[in-house]
């Protein structure tokens, strides 16, 4: 824990510094539609907002989407990082997958020609594929099933342009951790990308502990660039 926080201290340093605009998180109006919309959940513990990873990601999309707006809403949740207490802490998981799917179907109401991409670091990474996915997934502890949220109407899938997941935690790091893997649902997933930094303990197939430096580094490493090209791509 010592060292993701001491990766985020830095990495807010750096931010606050490079990047003084912080884009609003409100819904847009329907008079102020964007042409692109990112929806993002930052990771466990960081503040409300965007979180250092999304706000890297958000301003480099904002950098390559040359002529296009670009706005941002960030899912409101928890981020929680009381593991020590799994029911409530899927219970936080769950709040966000609704908001999440909440505001994708109030852009798809009523901002119709924006372009979404979804996306999410770490804890908020899982939570937007779980976002995107068909049903229930069959893994869900039956005291979740009760209160997983519906799937999103399949219609709005085709104004995503893009789902991007940076350090989602690995299908093993989420059954060692009693939750179902987050595996991004059959009509987001041609539009999908995910990265994760080699060693991140938290993606790369470890079994559940806690986050490695390695964690914090997607704000920095050139990886919110290279996601930001990949969603310019596609838009």
């Amino acid at each position: 824990m010592s060292a993701r926080s001491l990766a985020r201290f830095v990495g807010a340093a750096i931010v606050a510094a490079a990047i003084p605009l912080v884009l609003p998180t409100q819904p847009a109006s329907a008079a102020t539609c964007p042409d692109v919309e990112v929806i993002f959940a930052r990771g466990t513990s960081e503040p409300p907002g965007l979180g250092v990873t999304g706000t890297s990601f958000v301003e480099s999309v904002r950098l390559l989407a040359v002529g296009r707006s670009v706005g941002s809403y960030a899912v409101n949740y928890q981020a929680s990082n009381n593991f020590n207490d799994p029911i409530a802490l899927a219970g936080t998981v769950l709040d966000g997958i609704r908001d999440e799917q909440a505001h994708v179907e109030y852009m798809a109401a009523n901002c119709a020609n924006t372009r979404l991409v979804l996306g999410g670091y770490s804890q908020g990474a899982a939570l937007t594929g779980y976002a995107t996915m068909s049903g229930t997934p069959a893994a869900v502890p039956t005291e979740y099933a009760a209160d997983w949220p519906a799937p999103l109407p399949p219609a709005v899938s085709n104004q995503v342009a893009a789902v991007v997941l940076f350090g989602k935690p690995s299908d093993r790091w989420l059954r060692d951790a009693g939750a179902p893997p987050a595996i991004v649902g059959p009509l987001y997933a041609g539009k999908n990308t995910e990265l994760c930094i080699g060693g991140d303990t938290i993606c790369d197939g470890s079994g559940v502990g806690q986050p490695n430096a390695l964690h914090g580094l997607y704000a920095f490493n050139g990886m919110a660039l290279g996601a930001a090209g990949f969603v310019v791509s596609r838009l």
